[in-house]
């Protein structure tokens, strides 16, 4: 592992997205202090940067909030940098309308089995499902085509899907917020790993001063981000931005943090993921 001494060179990994990418802005840019660190950006679709996590190649990573639940022990949450479906989250969508009750014994299109969209789905449905794992950006096409009956949709395809001529089956962030009285569902965070002691603070503090950069100049931060909308426009990708960059962003708050309790603590309860105490570093 890099030795802890500053300057340091710090690997931050998150998913070439455009809510990410906005995130980053501050410091991709060089508009925020790095505070002696030289950065460096690893870019992977999220569930490879699950795995990553799970081995602890990097020193930050953007992760599933599922998957935090098996690394909690390598990694703390940074208490900025969240990405949660308030009110709205992952999608199932299906070439017709579908009940869904009888998603249970159709075929799905997932992800990845530690994104929190998968955990979210099977939280809904409450049992095993057939589940077929595919990079997230195929799933629209493999619905379409009949690949399988049906997918779980992640990033810009929840605002995408309609052009794809598919129909919505459940939206598992609405579901949730009905489910939990408005807890928003907790999709993705930021994590530091623990064996940098005090530089976990710092690190904290330069990623919330990135995000707040985006914030606060939202117009040059959202052309960065464009460069990692895949074919949105600027209208859906501002609207994409606005979703998962926001106030719960800057801060998880008492709500986000909430809302994680409540998320890992079913998956425990149901036996799907180990009980965890999460940690957040200010």
């Amino acid at each position: 592992m890099t030795p802890v001494n500053s300057p340091l060179r710090v690997r931050i990994g998150h998913s070439p997205d455009p809510d990410d990418a906005f995130m980053f802005y501050g410091i991709a840019a060089g508009h925020v202090d790095t505070e002696g660190f030289t950065v460096e950006q690893v870019l992977e679709e999220i569930e490879g940067l699950n795995r990553r996590a799970l081995r602890g190649d990097l020193e930050v990573s953007a992760v599933s909030i599922h998957a935090y639940a098996h690394l909690a022990d390598r990694y703390a949450l940074m208490s900025c940098g969240a990405s949660m479906g308030d009110g709205y989250g992952p999608c199932i969508v299906a070439r017709e309308a579908l009940e869904p009750g009888s998603l249970a014994e159709r075929s799905i299109a997932v992800p990845g089995t530690l994104t929190s969209a998968f955990l979210a789905l099977r939280l809904y449905l409450g049992r095993d499902f057939r589940h077929e794992t595919m990079p997230f950006d195929r799933i629209l096409d493999a619905v379409r085509e009949g690949e399988v009956d049906a997918g779980l949709i992640i990033h810009e395809g929840q605002l995408t899907y309609r052009g794809a001529g598919l129909q919505l089956v459940v939206d598992l962030g609405a579901w949730w917020s009905e489910r939990h009285a408005g807890l928003p569902l907790p999709l993705g965070g930021n994590v530091v790993r623990r064996d940098l002691g005090p530089d976990m603070t710092r690190l904290t503090r330069v990623l919330r001063d990135s995000i707040e950069y985006g914030l606060a100049h939202r117009a040059e931060a959202l052309e960065y981000a464009l460069d990692f909308g895949r074919g949105l426009d600027r209208h859906l990708a501002d609207r994409f931005v606005g979703m998962y960059v926001n106030e719960l962003t800057r801060e998880y708050g008492e709500r986000g943090r909430r809302g994680i309790a409540a998320f890992l603590g079913e998956g425990a309860a149901a036996g799907l993921v180990p009980r965890v105490q999460p940690e957040f570093v200010a």
